[in-house]
């Protein structure tokens, strides 16, 4: 007990004076002790408590403000994404720091601690494969691909499925009604002839919100992928089952720790400190012509060991293929476009067979 309640001292104490929970994760990838303190901020003396859940996982709760918004940004579910994990990573410092205001509660989420270490996509399976209860579905198709039946993406598929339970439901205790937010931040493998661009989970029959939308474009996104099924991916998890606004967000192409610029990302950092701070977030009118929506045309699973995509590595997300175009063959069956505008969005060859290798998108609106 000693030696335990030895090391939570020293893990708070290394948060409080560095504010770098990041680098407290990568040291402790398997788990690490539940801890909490309070923050002051620095200008208003509003404090705020500060929850250690484990590791990659942290909680931040106003204690003199009444918040009416439950706001969840999880980064890392994907490893060697690092844009997103450097957003959070100084939103987290600022935040244990007092530098930012805290005004709404925010749950912080490092996905899979164990592929950052080692700077891949994921161990085992790909994470965001694995929500609404995809970490107990289809184990022998997991072993098939040579996962095992339980691994490392699994465990914490549930774990944090649970956290954001366990984070909404304490949010509605303290007061209902109350907004819930979820933003899953991530880079694509690929560049992107939009080098921005946002998911909007399937909302089974539920309109599109409008002021989302607007959010993603002061966040500097207006490429908007509308999805028409549901999928085991994280923000479709939170949207699903919490009604939370949410959205899998792309913010370019994926980068080594240090290589980011991270000026590309102005626009989603101050938006997201307005939303936590609940200062007023100045949208401009709404106008649909300012974006550009896509929805899913042809969801593409890889069936045989022989799949191949009929263009180059280099080719970027959104790109669009004439009519007809054989882009990608699985097995001996042949896959073409069919629709005018047809462009071609996460592709992949390398998935585990019975994974989405490709989608398809064509232009659309709100209407349609």
């Amino acid at each position: 007990m000693r030696i335990i309640l030895n090391t939570v001292k020293t893990l708070q104490s290394q948060l409080q004076t560095s504010g770098d929970f990041l680098t407290q994760t990568r040291a402790n990838e398997e788990s690490i002790p539940a801890y909490s303190f309070e923050v002051t901020h620095q200008q208003s003396g509003d404090k705020s408590q500060v929850k250690v859940l484990d590791t990659g996982i942290i909680v931040f709760e106003p204690l003199n403000r009444t918040s009416n918004k439950d706001i969840v940004l999880s980064s890392a579910v994907h490893g060697n994404e690092t844009a997103p994990i450097e957003i959070c990573t100084d939103l987290i410092k600022q935040l244990i720091l007092g530098e930012l205001a805290l005004n709404e509660r925010v749950l912080f989420l490092f996905g899979n601690p164990t592929a950052i270490n080692i700077g891949k996509r994921f161990v085992e399976e790909n994470l965001n494969r694995l929500f609404s209860g995809g970490h107990s579905l289809d184990q022998a198709s997991s072993q098939k691909s040579g996962a095992t039946l339980i691994n490392k993406e699994r465990h914490r598929a549930l774990l944090l499925e649970n956290t954001v339970r366990d984070f909404f439901d304490a949010g509605t205790a303290i007061s209902a009604p109350r907004e819930r937010f979820h933003y899953d931040l991530h880079t694509a493998i690929r560049g992107s002839k939009n080098d921005k661009f946002a998911v909007y989970p399937f909302r089974h029959g539920k309109p599109w919100v409008k002021n989302q939308l607007q959010f993603m474009q002061a966040c500097g996104v207006n490429t908007i992928l509308l999805s028409n099924s549901p999928t085991t991916t994280f923000s479709y998890f939170s949207s699903n089952n919490f009604g939370a606004h949410a959205f899998t967000v792309e913010l370019g192409k994926v980068k080594p720790f240090g290589e980011n610029d991270m000026t590309n990302f102005a626009g989603i950092t101050q938006s997201l400190r307005q939303l936590i701070s609940a200062q007023p977030l100045n949208f401009s009118t709404f106008n649909e012509q300012d974006f550009n929506l896509f929805k899913i045309d042809q969801v593409i699973d890889r069936q045989y060991e022989n799949f191949v995509l009929h263009f180059a590595d280099d080719v970027e997300n959104f790109t669009d293929f004439p009519i007809g175009t054989v882009i990608a063959t699985d097995g001996e069956q042949e896959i073409k476009t069919h629709q005018q505008g047809e462009a071609i969005i996460f592709p992949n060859a390398n998935v585990a067979i019975g994974q989405r290798a490709l989608l398809t998108v064509v232009p659309t609106s709100l209407d349609n």
